[in-house]
């Protein structure tokens, strides 16, 4: 999906080369600067980066990221710190002092308490707190798991259940609510457990594979080695194969673990992130970042690996942070920054699920972040990259705009109307689904809400593509009747993946409150037969301006209520077409052509198409003199019958008079008797539409109209039918200065008939 990297790129690069990238880590960052510092540790559970010193432990809160965001401290006793985490609710924190002891401390009442084990059979690996409603916390231990509630009133930790089994070392993220527990003389050996809200739920054990690097040689997996990611809400496990230079990856079902395939790695040493729900793969050794997106079924990457790019940091700067006021702790502490950026991937980077990472030796914390401008224009496949921006969430209005500008540029380079056609299945597709998982326009939910949003592991049933059997008939007539539109039938990839990744996941059935997932993510299920009420997705549009510019109407749009980059109908109208039409004025026929091919797609998914682009349509094909297929478009309800588009018909009919009578008919179709009416009047035909207004009682007409109609044709008998027609259609009509106005002129006319 790549062809030559973004040269449109800030010239802040590594070590200040100016070198391009599709990733970047944004300068300032957080800066842990706390004297007698002990290490940092990432309690993922409440988003937060721990610092402890001798007395106390600091804490900044990493979720928003905010470089300047102050600390706050606890205290804590002198001795070893091995890990430490705060419980879920931040009362009590849990700090494991030796492989033998976890000591606990209530920040509500002061009180500290210890939870030791057996030191002659086992030890403790680690621990992590839980959503889970039967424990509050689980310990790792070698001899397995021990599940634990706190008690409140006895100040202790009450033991639940204890799942026995040998550990050598386990990986857990808070993010999938998974422990994976590995064993075996090469760690290869995999148990696991699930404990989130929904209860634990026991994965099948499975094995990962090793390559032998020489006939008698096994190698050891480390724990370094594994990491547990969560990608669209699907739960993945990726292992690197040192021997073989790969990465595996499996993906989690409620009863099966099942290999997902293998990328290449081209590193002894990689980190992983996920940013946006892409998969960013760091070449350490080679200091390059290779992209996947696990939603496509290709294993190819998004773009060319290309080094992890460092933005805005100064060459040289004084930089001061306060702390709050502490005896132990100057409450001003300065660091000078060095005149050298900070080495990338240094021996102390620690990658952090899913998109931080940690400098432990020079205390500091970085945010990984994309730059979907660079990776949209490192490629010139427009439909996969417009596949993929419809994707992003987290800078859903960037992807909207880039989704707009690729589809109007596509067009105005002529692209094959294949091409844009189904750049156009894309795009309704993804408004489609939008539109019906009600995430359009809607404000997300607040990310403290950890309770519920964890992502099931499930059973590996799919479905077969459903957008592959879709047949849409009226997209069959516009083929018929379109001259020089081929038709176009491929089916979206975005909507077939997601059918399948719909299918394979089964919500709980004994909680019908409980946020299921969905589609791959966190949400209700999806109604997918459902039509869209015209009236509902008027709701849903910005204001109809077509002379606002692109990113000047988009901007007026609150952040935080664009969390979908889906592109609404009228969008492409106003951003697309309209442009479109200004700048190709001369060729209106490969533009009829696209938007035949829109209007296919639109139907194909029920969603309503505004006046305005039939409207452009009966323009374009009346401007290239096509009015045979402009009557075809309309018998045939490709374009759809509104007043707007009888208004055009009419206008385009000065030149065609079927086009005209077309225009007239629609009128009377939609039953706008009163613009019907005052469409004869204005061309004369007012004896026709007094007919009309006295068949179908029409009493809303203004007799001025006609009256002044009928005295300009200096033809007394017609105004005399006119004055007779209001005198017996509308009462009081004698008694009004029309009247009596008009029956003045009228006798005028008599008499200068008679004079001659």
């Amino acid at each position: 999906m790549y062809s030559e990297p973004s040269t449109s790129q800030p010239t802040i690069g590594l070590s200040g080369s100016g070198a391009l990238s599709h990733v970047y880590i944004q300068y300032p960052n957080i800066r842990c600067n706390i004297p007698d510092l002990k290490g940092l540790f990432y309690d993922d559970g409440n988003k937060l980066l721990l610092s402890p010193t001798s007395n106390e432990v600091w804490s900044w809160k990493v979720v928003p990221f905010d470089p300047n965001v102050a600390p706050s401290s606890d205290p804590i006793s002198e001795g070893p710190v091995l890990s430490i985490r705060y419980s879920l609710d931040a009362k009590i924190l849990a700090i494991q002092r030796s492989d033998h002891e976890i000591q606990l401390w209530n920040k509500e009442t002061g009180e500290t308490f210890s939870q030791k084990c057996r030191p002659e059979s086992e030890s403790i690996l680690g621990f992590f707190w839980t959503d889970c409603p039967t424990c509050d916390i689980v310990f790792v231990k070698t001899s397995g798991l021990d599940l634990f509630t706190y008690d409140s009133e006895l100040k202790s930790l009450r033991l639940v259940e204890s799942k026995r089994m040998i550990v050598t070392w386990y990986i857990y993220t808070h993010e999938s609510r998974l422990v994976l527990l590995a064993s075996g003389l090469q760690c290869k050996s995999f148990a696991g457990f699930q404990l989130s809200s929904a209860g634990i739920v026991r994965l099948p054990k499975f094995e990962m594979v090793m390559a032998k690097s020489e006939a008698n040689s096994k190698p050891v997996l480390a724990a370094e080695d594994v990491r547990i990611i969560t990608v669209y809400g699907r739960i993945y496990c990726l292992q690197v194969d040192r021997v073989a230079m790969l990465l595996h990856s499996y993906r989690f079902y409620r009863d099966a673990i099942v290999p997902q395939g293998s990328l290449p790695i081209y590193s002894s040493k990689i980190g992983v992130s996920v940013v946006d729900n892409v998969l960013l793969v760091h070449q350490v050794d080679a200091k390059v970042v290779i992209l996947y997106d696990l939603f496509s079924d290709s294993s190819a990457p998004i773009s060319a690996p290309l080094p992890l790019l460092l933005r805005a940091y100064p060459r040289a700067k004084t930089l001061s942070f306060r702390l709050p006021d502490n005896d132990n702790v100057s409450s001003e502490v300065t660091k000078e920054a060095n005149d050298q950026e900070p080495v990338l991937y240094g021996d102390g980077w620690t990658f952090l699920v899913p998109d931080l990472i940690c400098d432990s030796a020079n205390g500091l914390l970085w945010k990984i972040n994309l730059d979907l401008e660079a990776i949209s224009a490192s490629s010139s496949e427009a439909p996969s990259v417009i596949e993929f921006l419809q994707r992003r969430k987290l800078e859903a209005k960037k992807a909207k705009q880039l989704c707009l500008a690729i589809t109007r540029t596509i067009m105005l380079e002529h692209r094959p109307v294949s091409v844009v056609a189904r750049v156009m299945d894309i795009l309704i597709t993804a408004y489609s689904r939008a539109i019906k998982t009600d995430t359009y326009l809607k404000g997300m939910k607040p990310e403290k809400s950890f309770a519920s949003s964890a992502p099931q592991v499930s059973s590996p049933t799919f479905d077969a593509d459903e957008s592959s059997k879709r047949v849409g008939l009226r997209g069959k007539s516009v083929s018929e009747f379109a001259s020089g539109v081929a038709p176009v039938n491929q089916s979206s990839r975005f909507s077939g993946s997601d059918s399948e990744e719909r299918a394979s996941f089964e919500p709980p059935k004994d909680n019908s409150s409980e946020i299921h997932l969905v589609g791959g993510a966190v949400g209700k299920d999806i109604l997918i037969g459902a039509e869209t009420p015209y009236e509902k997705v008027q709701q849903s549009q910005f204001p109809v301006s077509s002379s606002i510019a692109l990113d000047a109407n988009i901007s007026e749009q609150p952040e935080s209520s664009i969390t979908s980059a889906a592109i609404s109908p009228d969008e492409i109208y106003r951003f697309v077409f309209a442009p479109v039409d200004e700048e190709m004025a001369g060729d209106p026929a490969y533009l009829v052509s696209i938007i035949v091919e829109f209007l296919r797609s639109a139907n194909m998914e029920r969603i309503a198409v505004y006046p305005n682009l039939y409207v452009l349509t009966a323009q374009l094909l009346a401007r290239s003199q096509r009015y045979a297929e402009l009557g075809l478009f309309i018998i045939n309800k490709i374009i759809e019958p509104s007043k707007e588009v009888a208004y055009q018909l009419i206008e385009s009919g000065r030149q065609n008079l079927p086009t005209r009578k077309l225009g007239m008919d629609m009128l009377r179709q939609l039953s706008l008797h009163d613009d019907y009416i005052l469409s004869l009047a204005l061309d004369g035909y007012y004896l026709e539409a007094l007919k009309y207004v006295r068949k179908h009682k029409v009493n809303s007409i203004r007799p001025s109209l006609f009256l002044e109609a009928a005295c300009s044709s200096n033809n007394p008998q017609h105004l005399a039918a006119v004055l007779r027609f209001f005198s017996d259609f509308i009462p009081g009509f004698k008694n009004t200065s029309d009247h009596t106005a008009y029956c003045q002129i009228l006798a005028e006319m008599n008499a200068s008939v008679a004079a001659a």
